[in-house]
């Protein structure tokens, strides 16, 4: 569950990411050098990159929360 939430957040800012350097590409064309300002492999790269980099920080939280006995956490509330 806390990967899937994990994920799901990461879906939304790649999401809106995407959507925000696809739309202010040209903008700072000027300072990609060498590279298109909508270049497919570098966006994919930067999107894996992000996904697996979340994906790391979000499994000890999903360790920890999987390990955890039920009645434990709602005795604590």
């Amino acid at each position: 569950m806390v990967l899937k939430q994990a994920l799901a957040w990461v879906g939304v800012g790649s999401a809106i990411g995407l959507a925000a350097s696809l739309a202010l590409g040209r903008l700072v064309s000027a300072l990609l050098f060498g590279l298109d300002p909508i270049d497919p492999a570098t966006i994919a790269a930067s999107s894996a990159t992000l996904a697996v980099v979340a994906v790391a920080s979000a499994f000890w939280p999903a360790c920890r929360a999987a390990r955890l006995n039920p009645l434990t956490a709602l005795g604590c509330e």
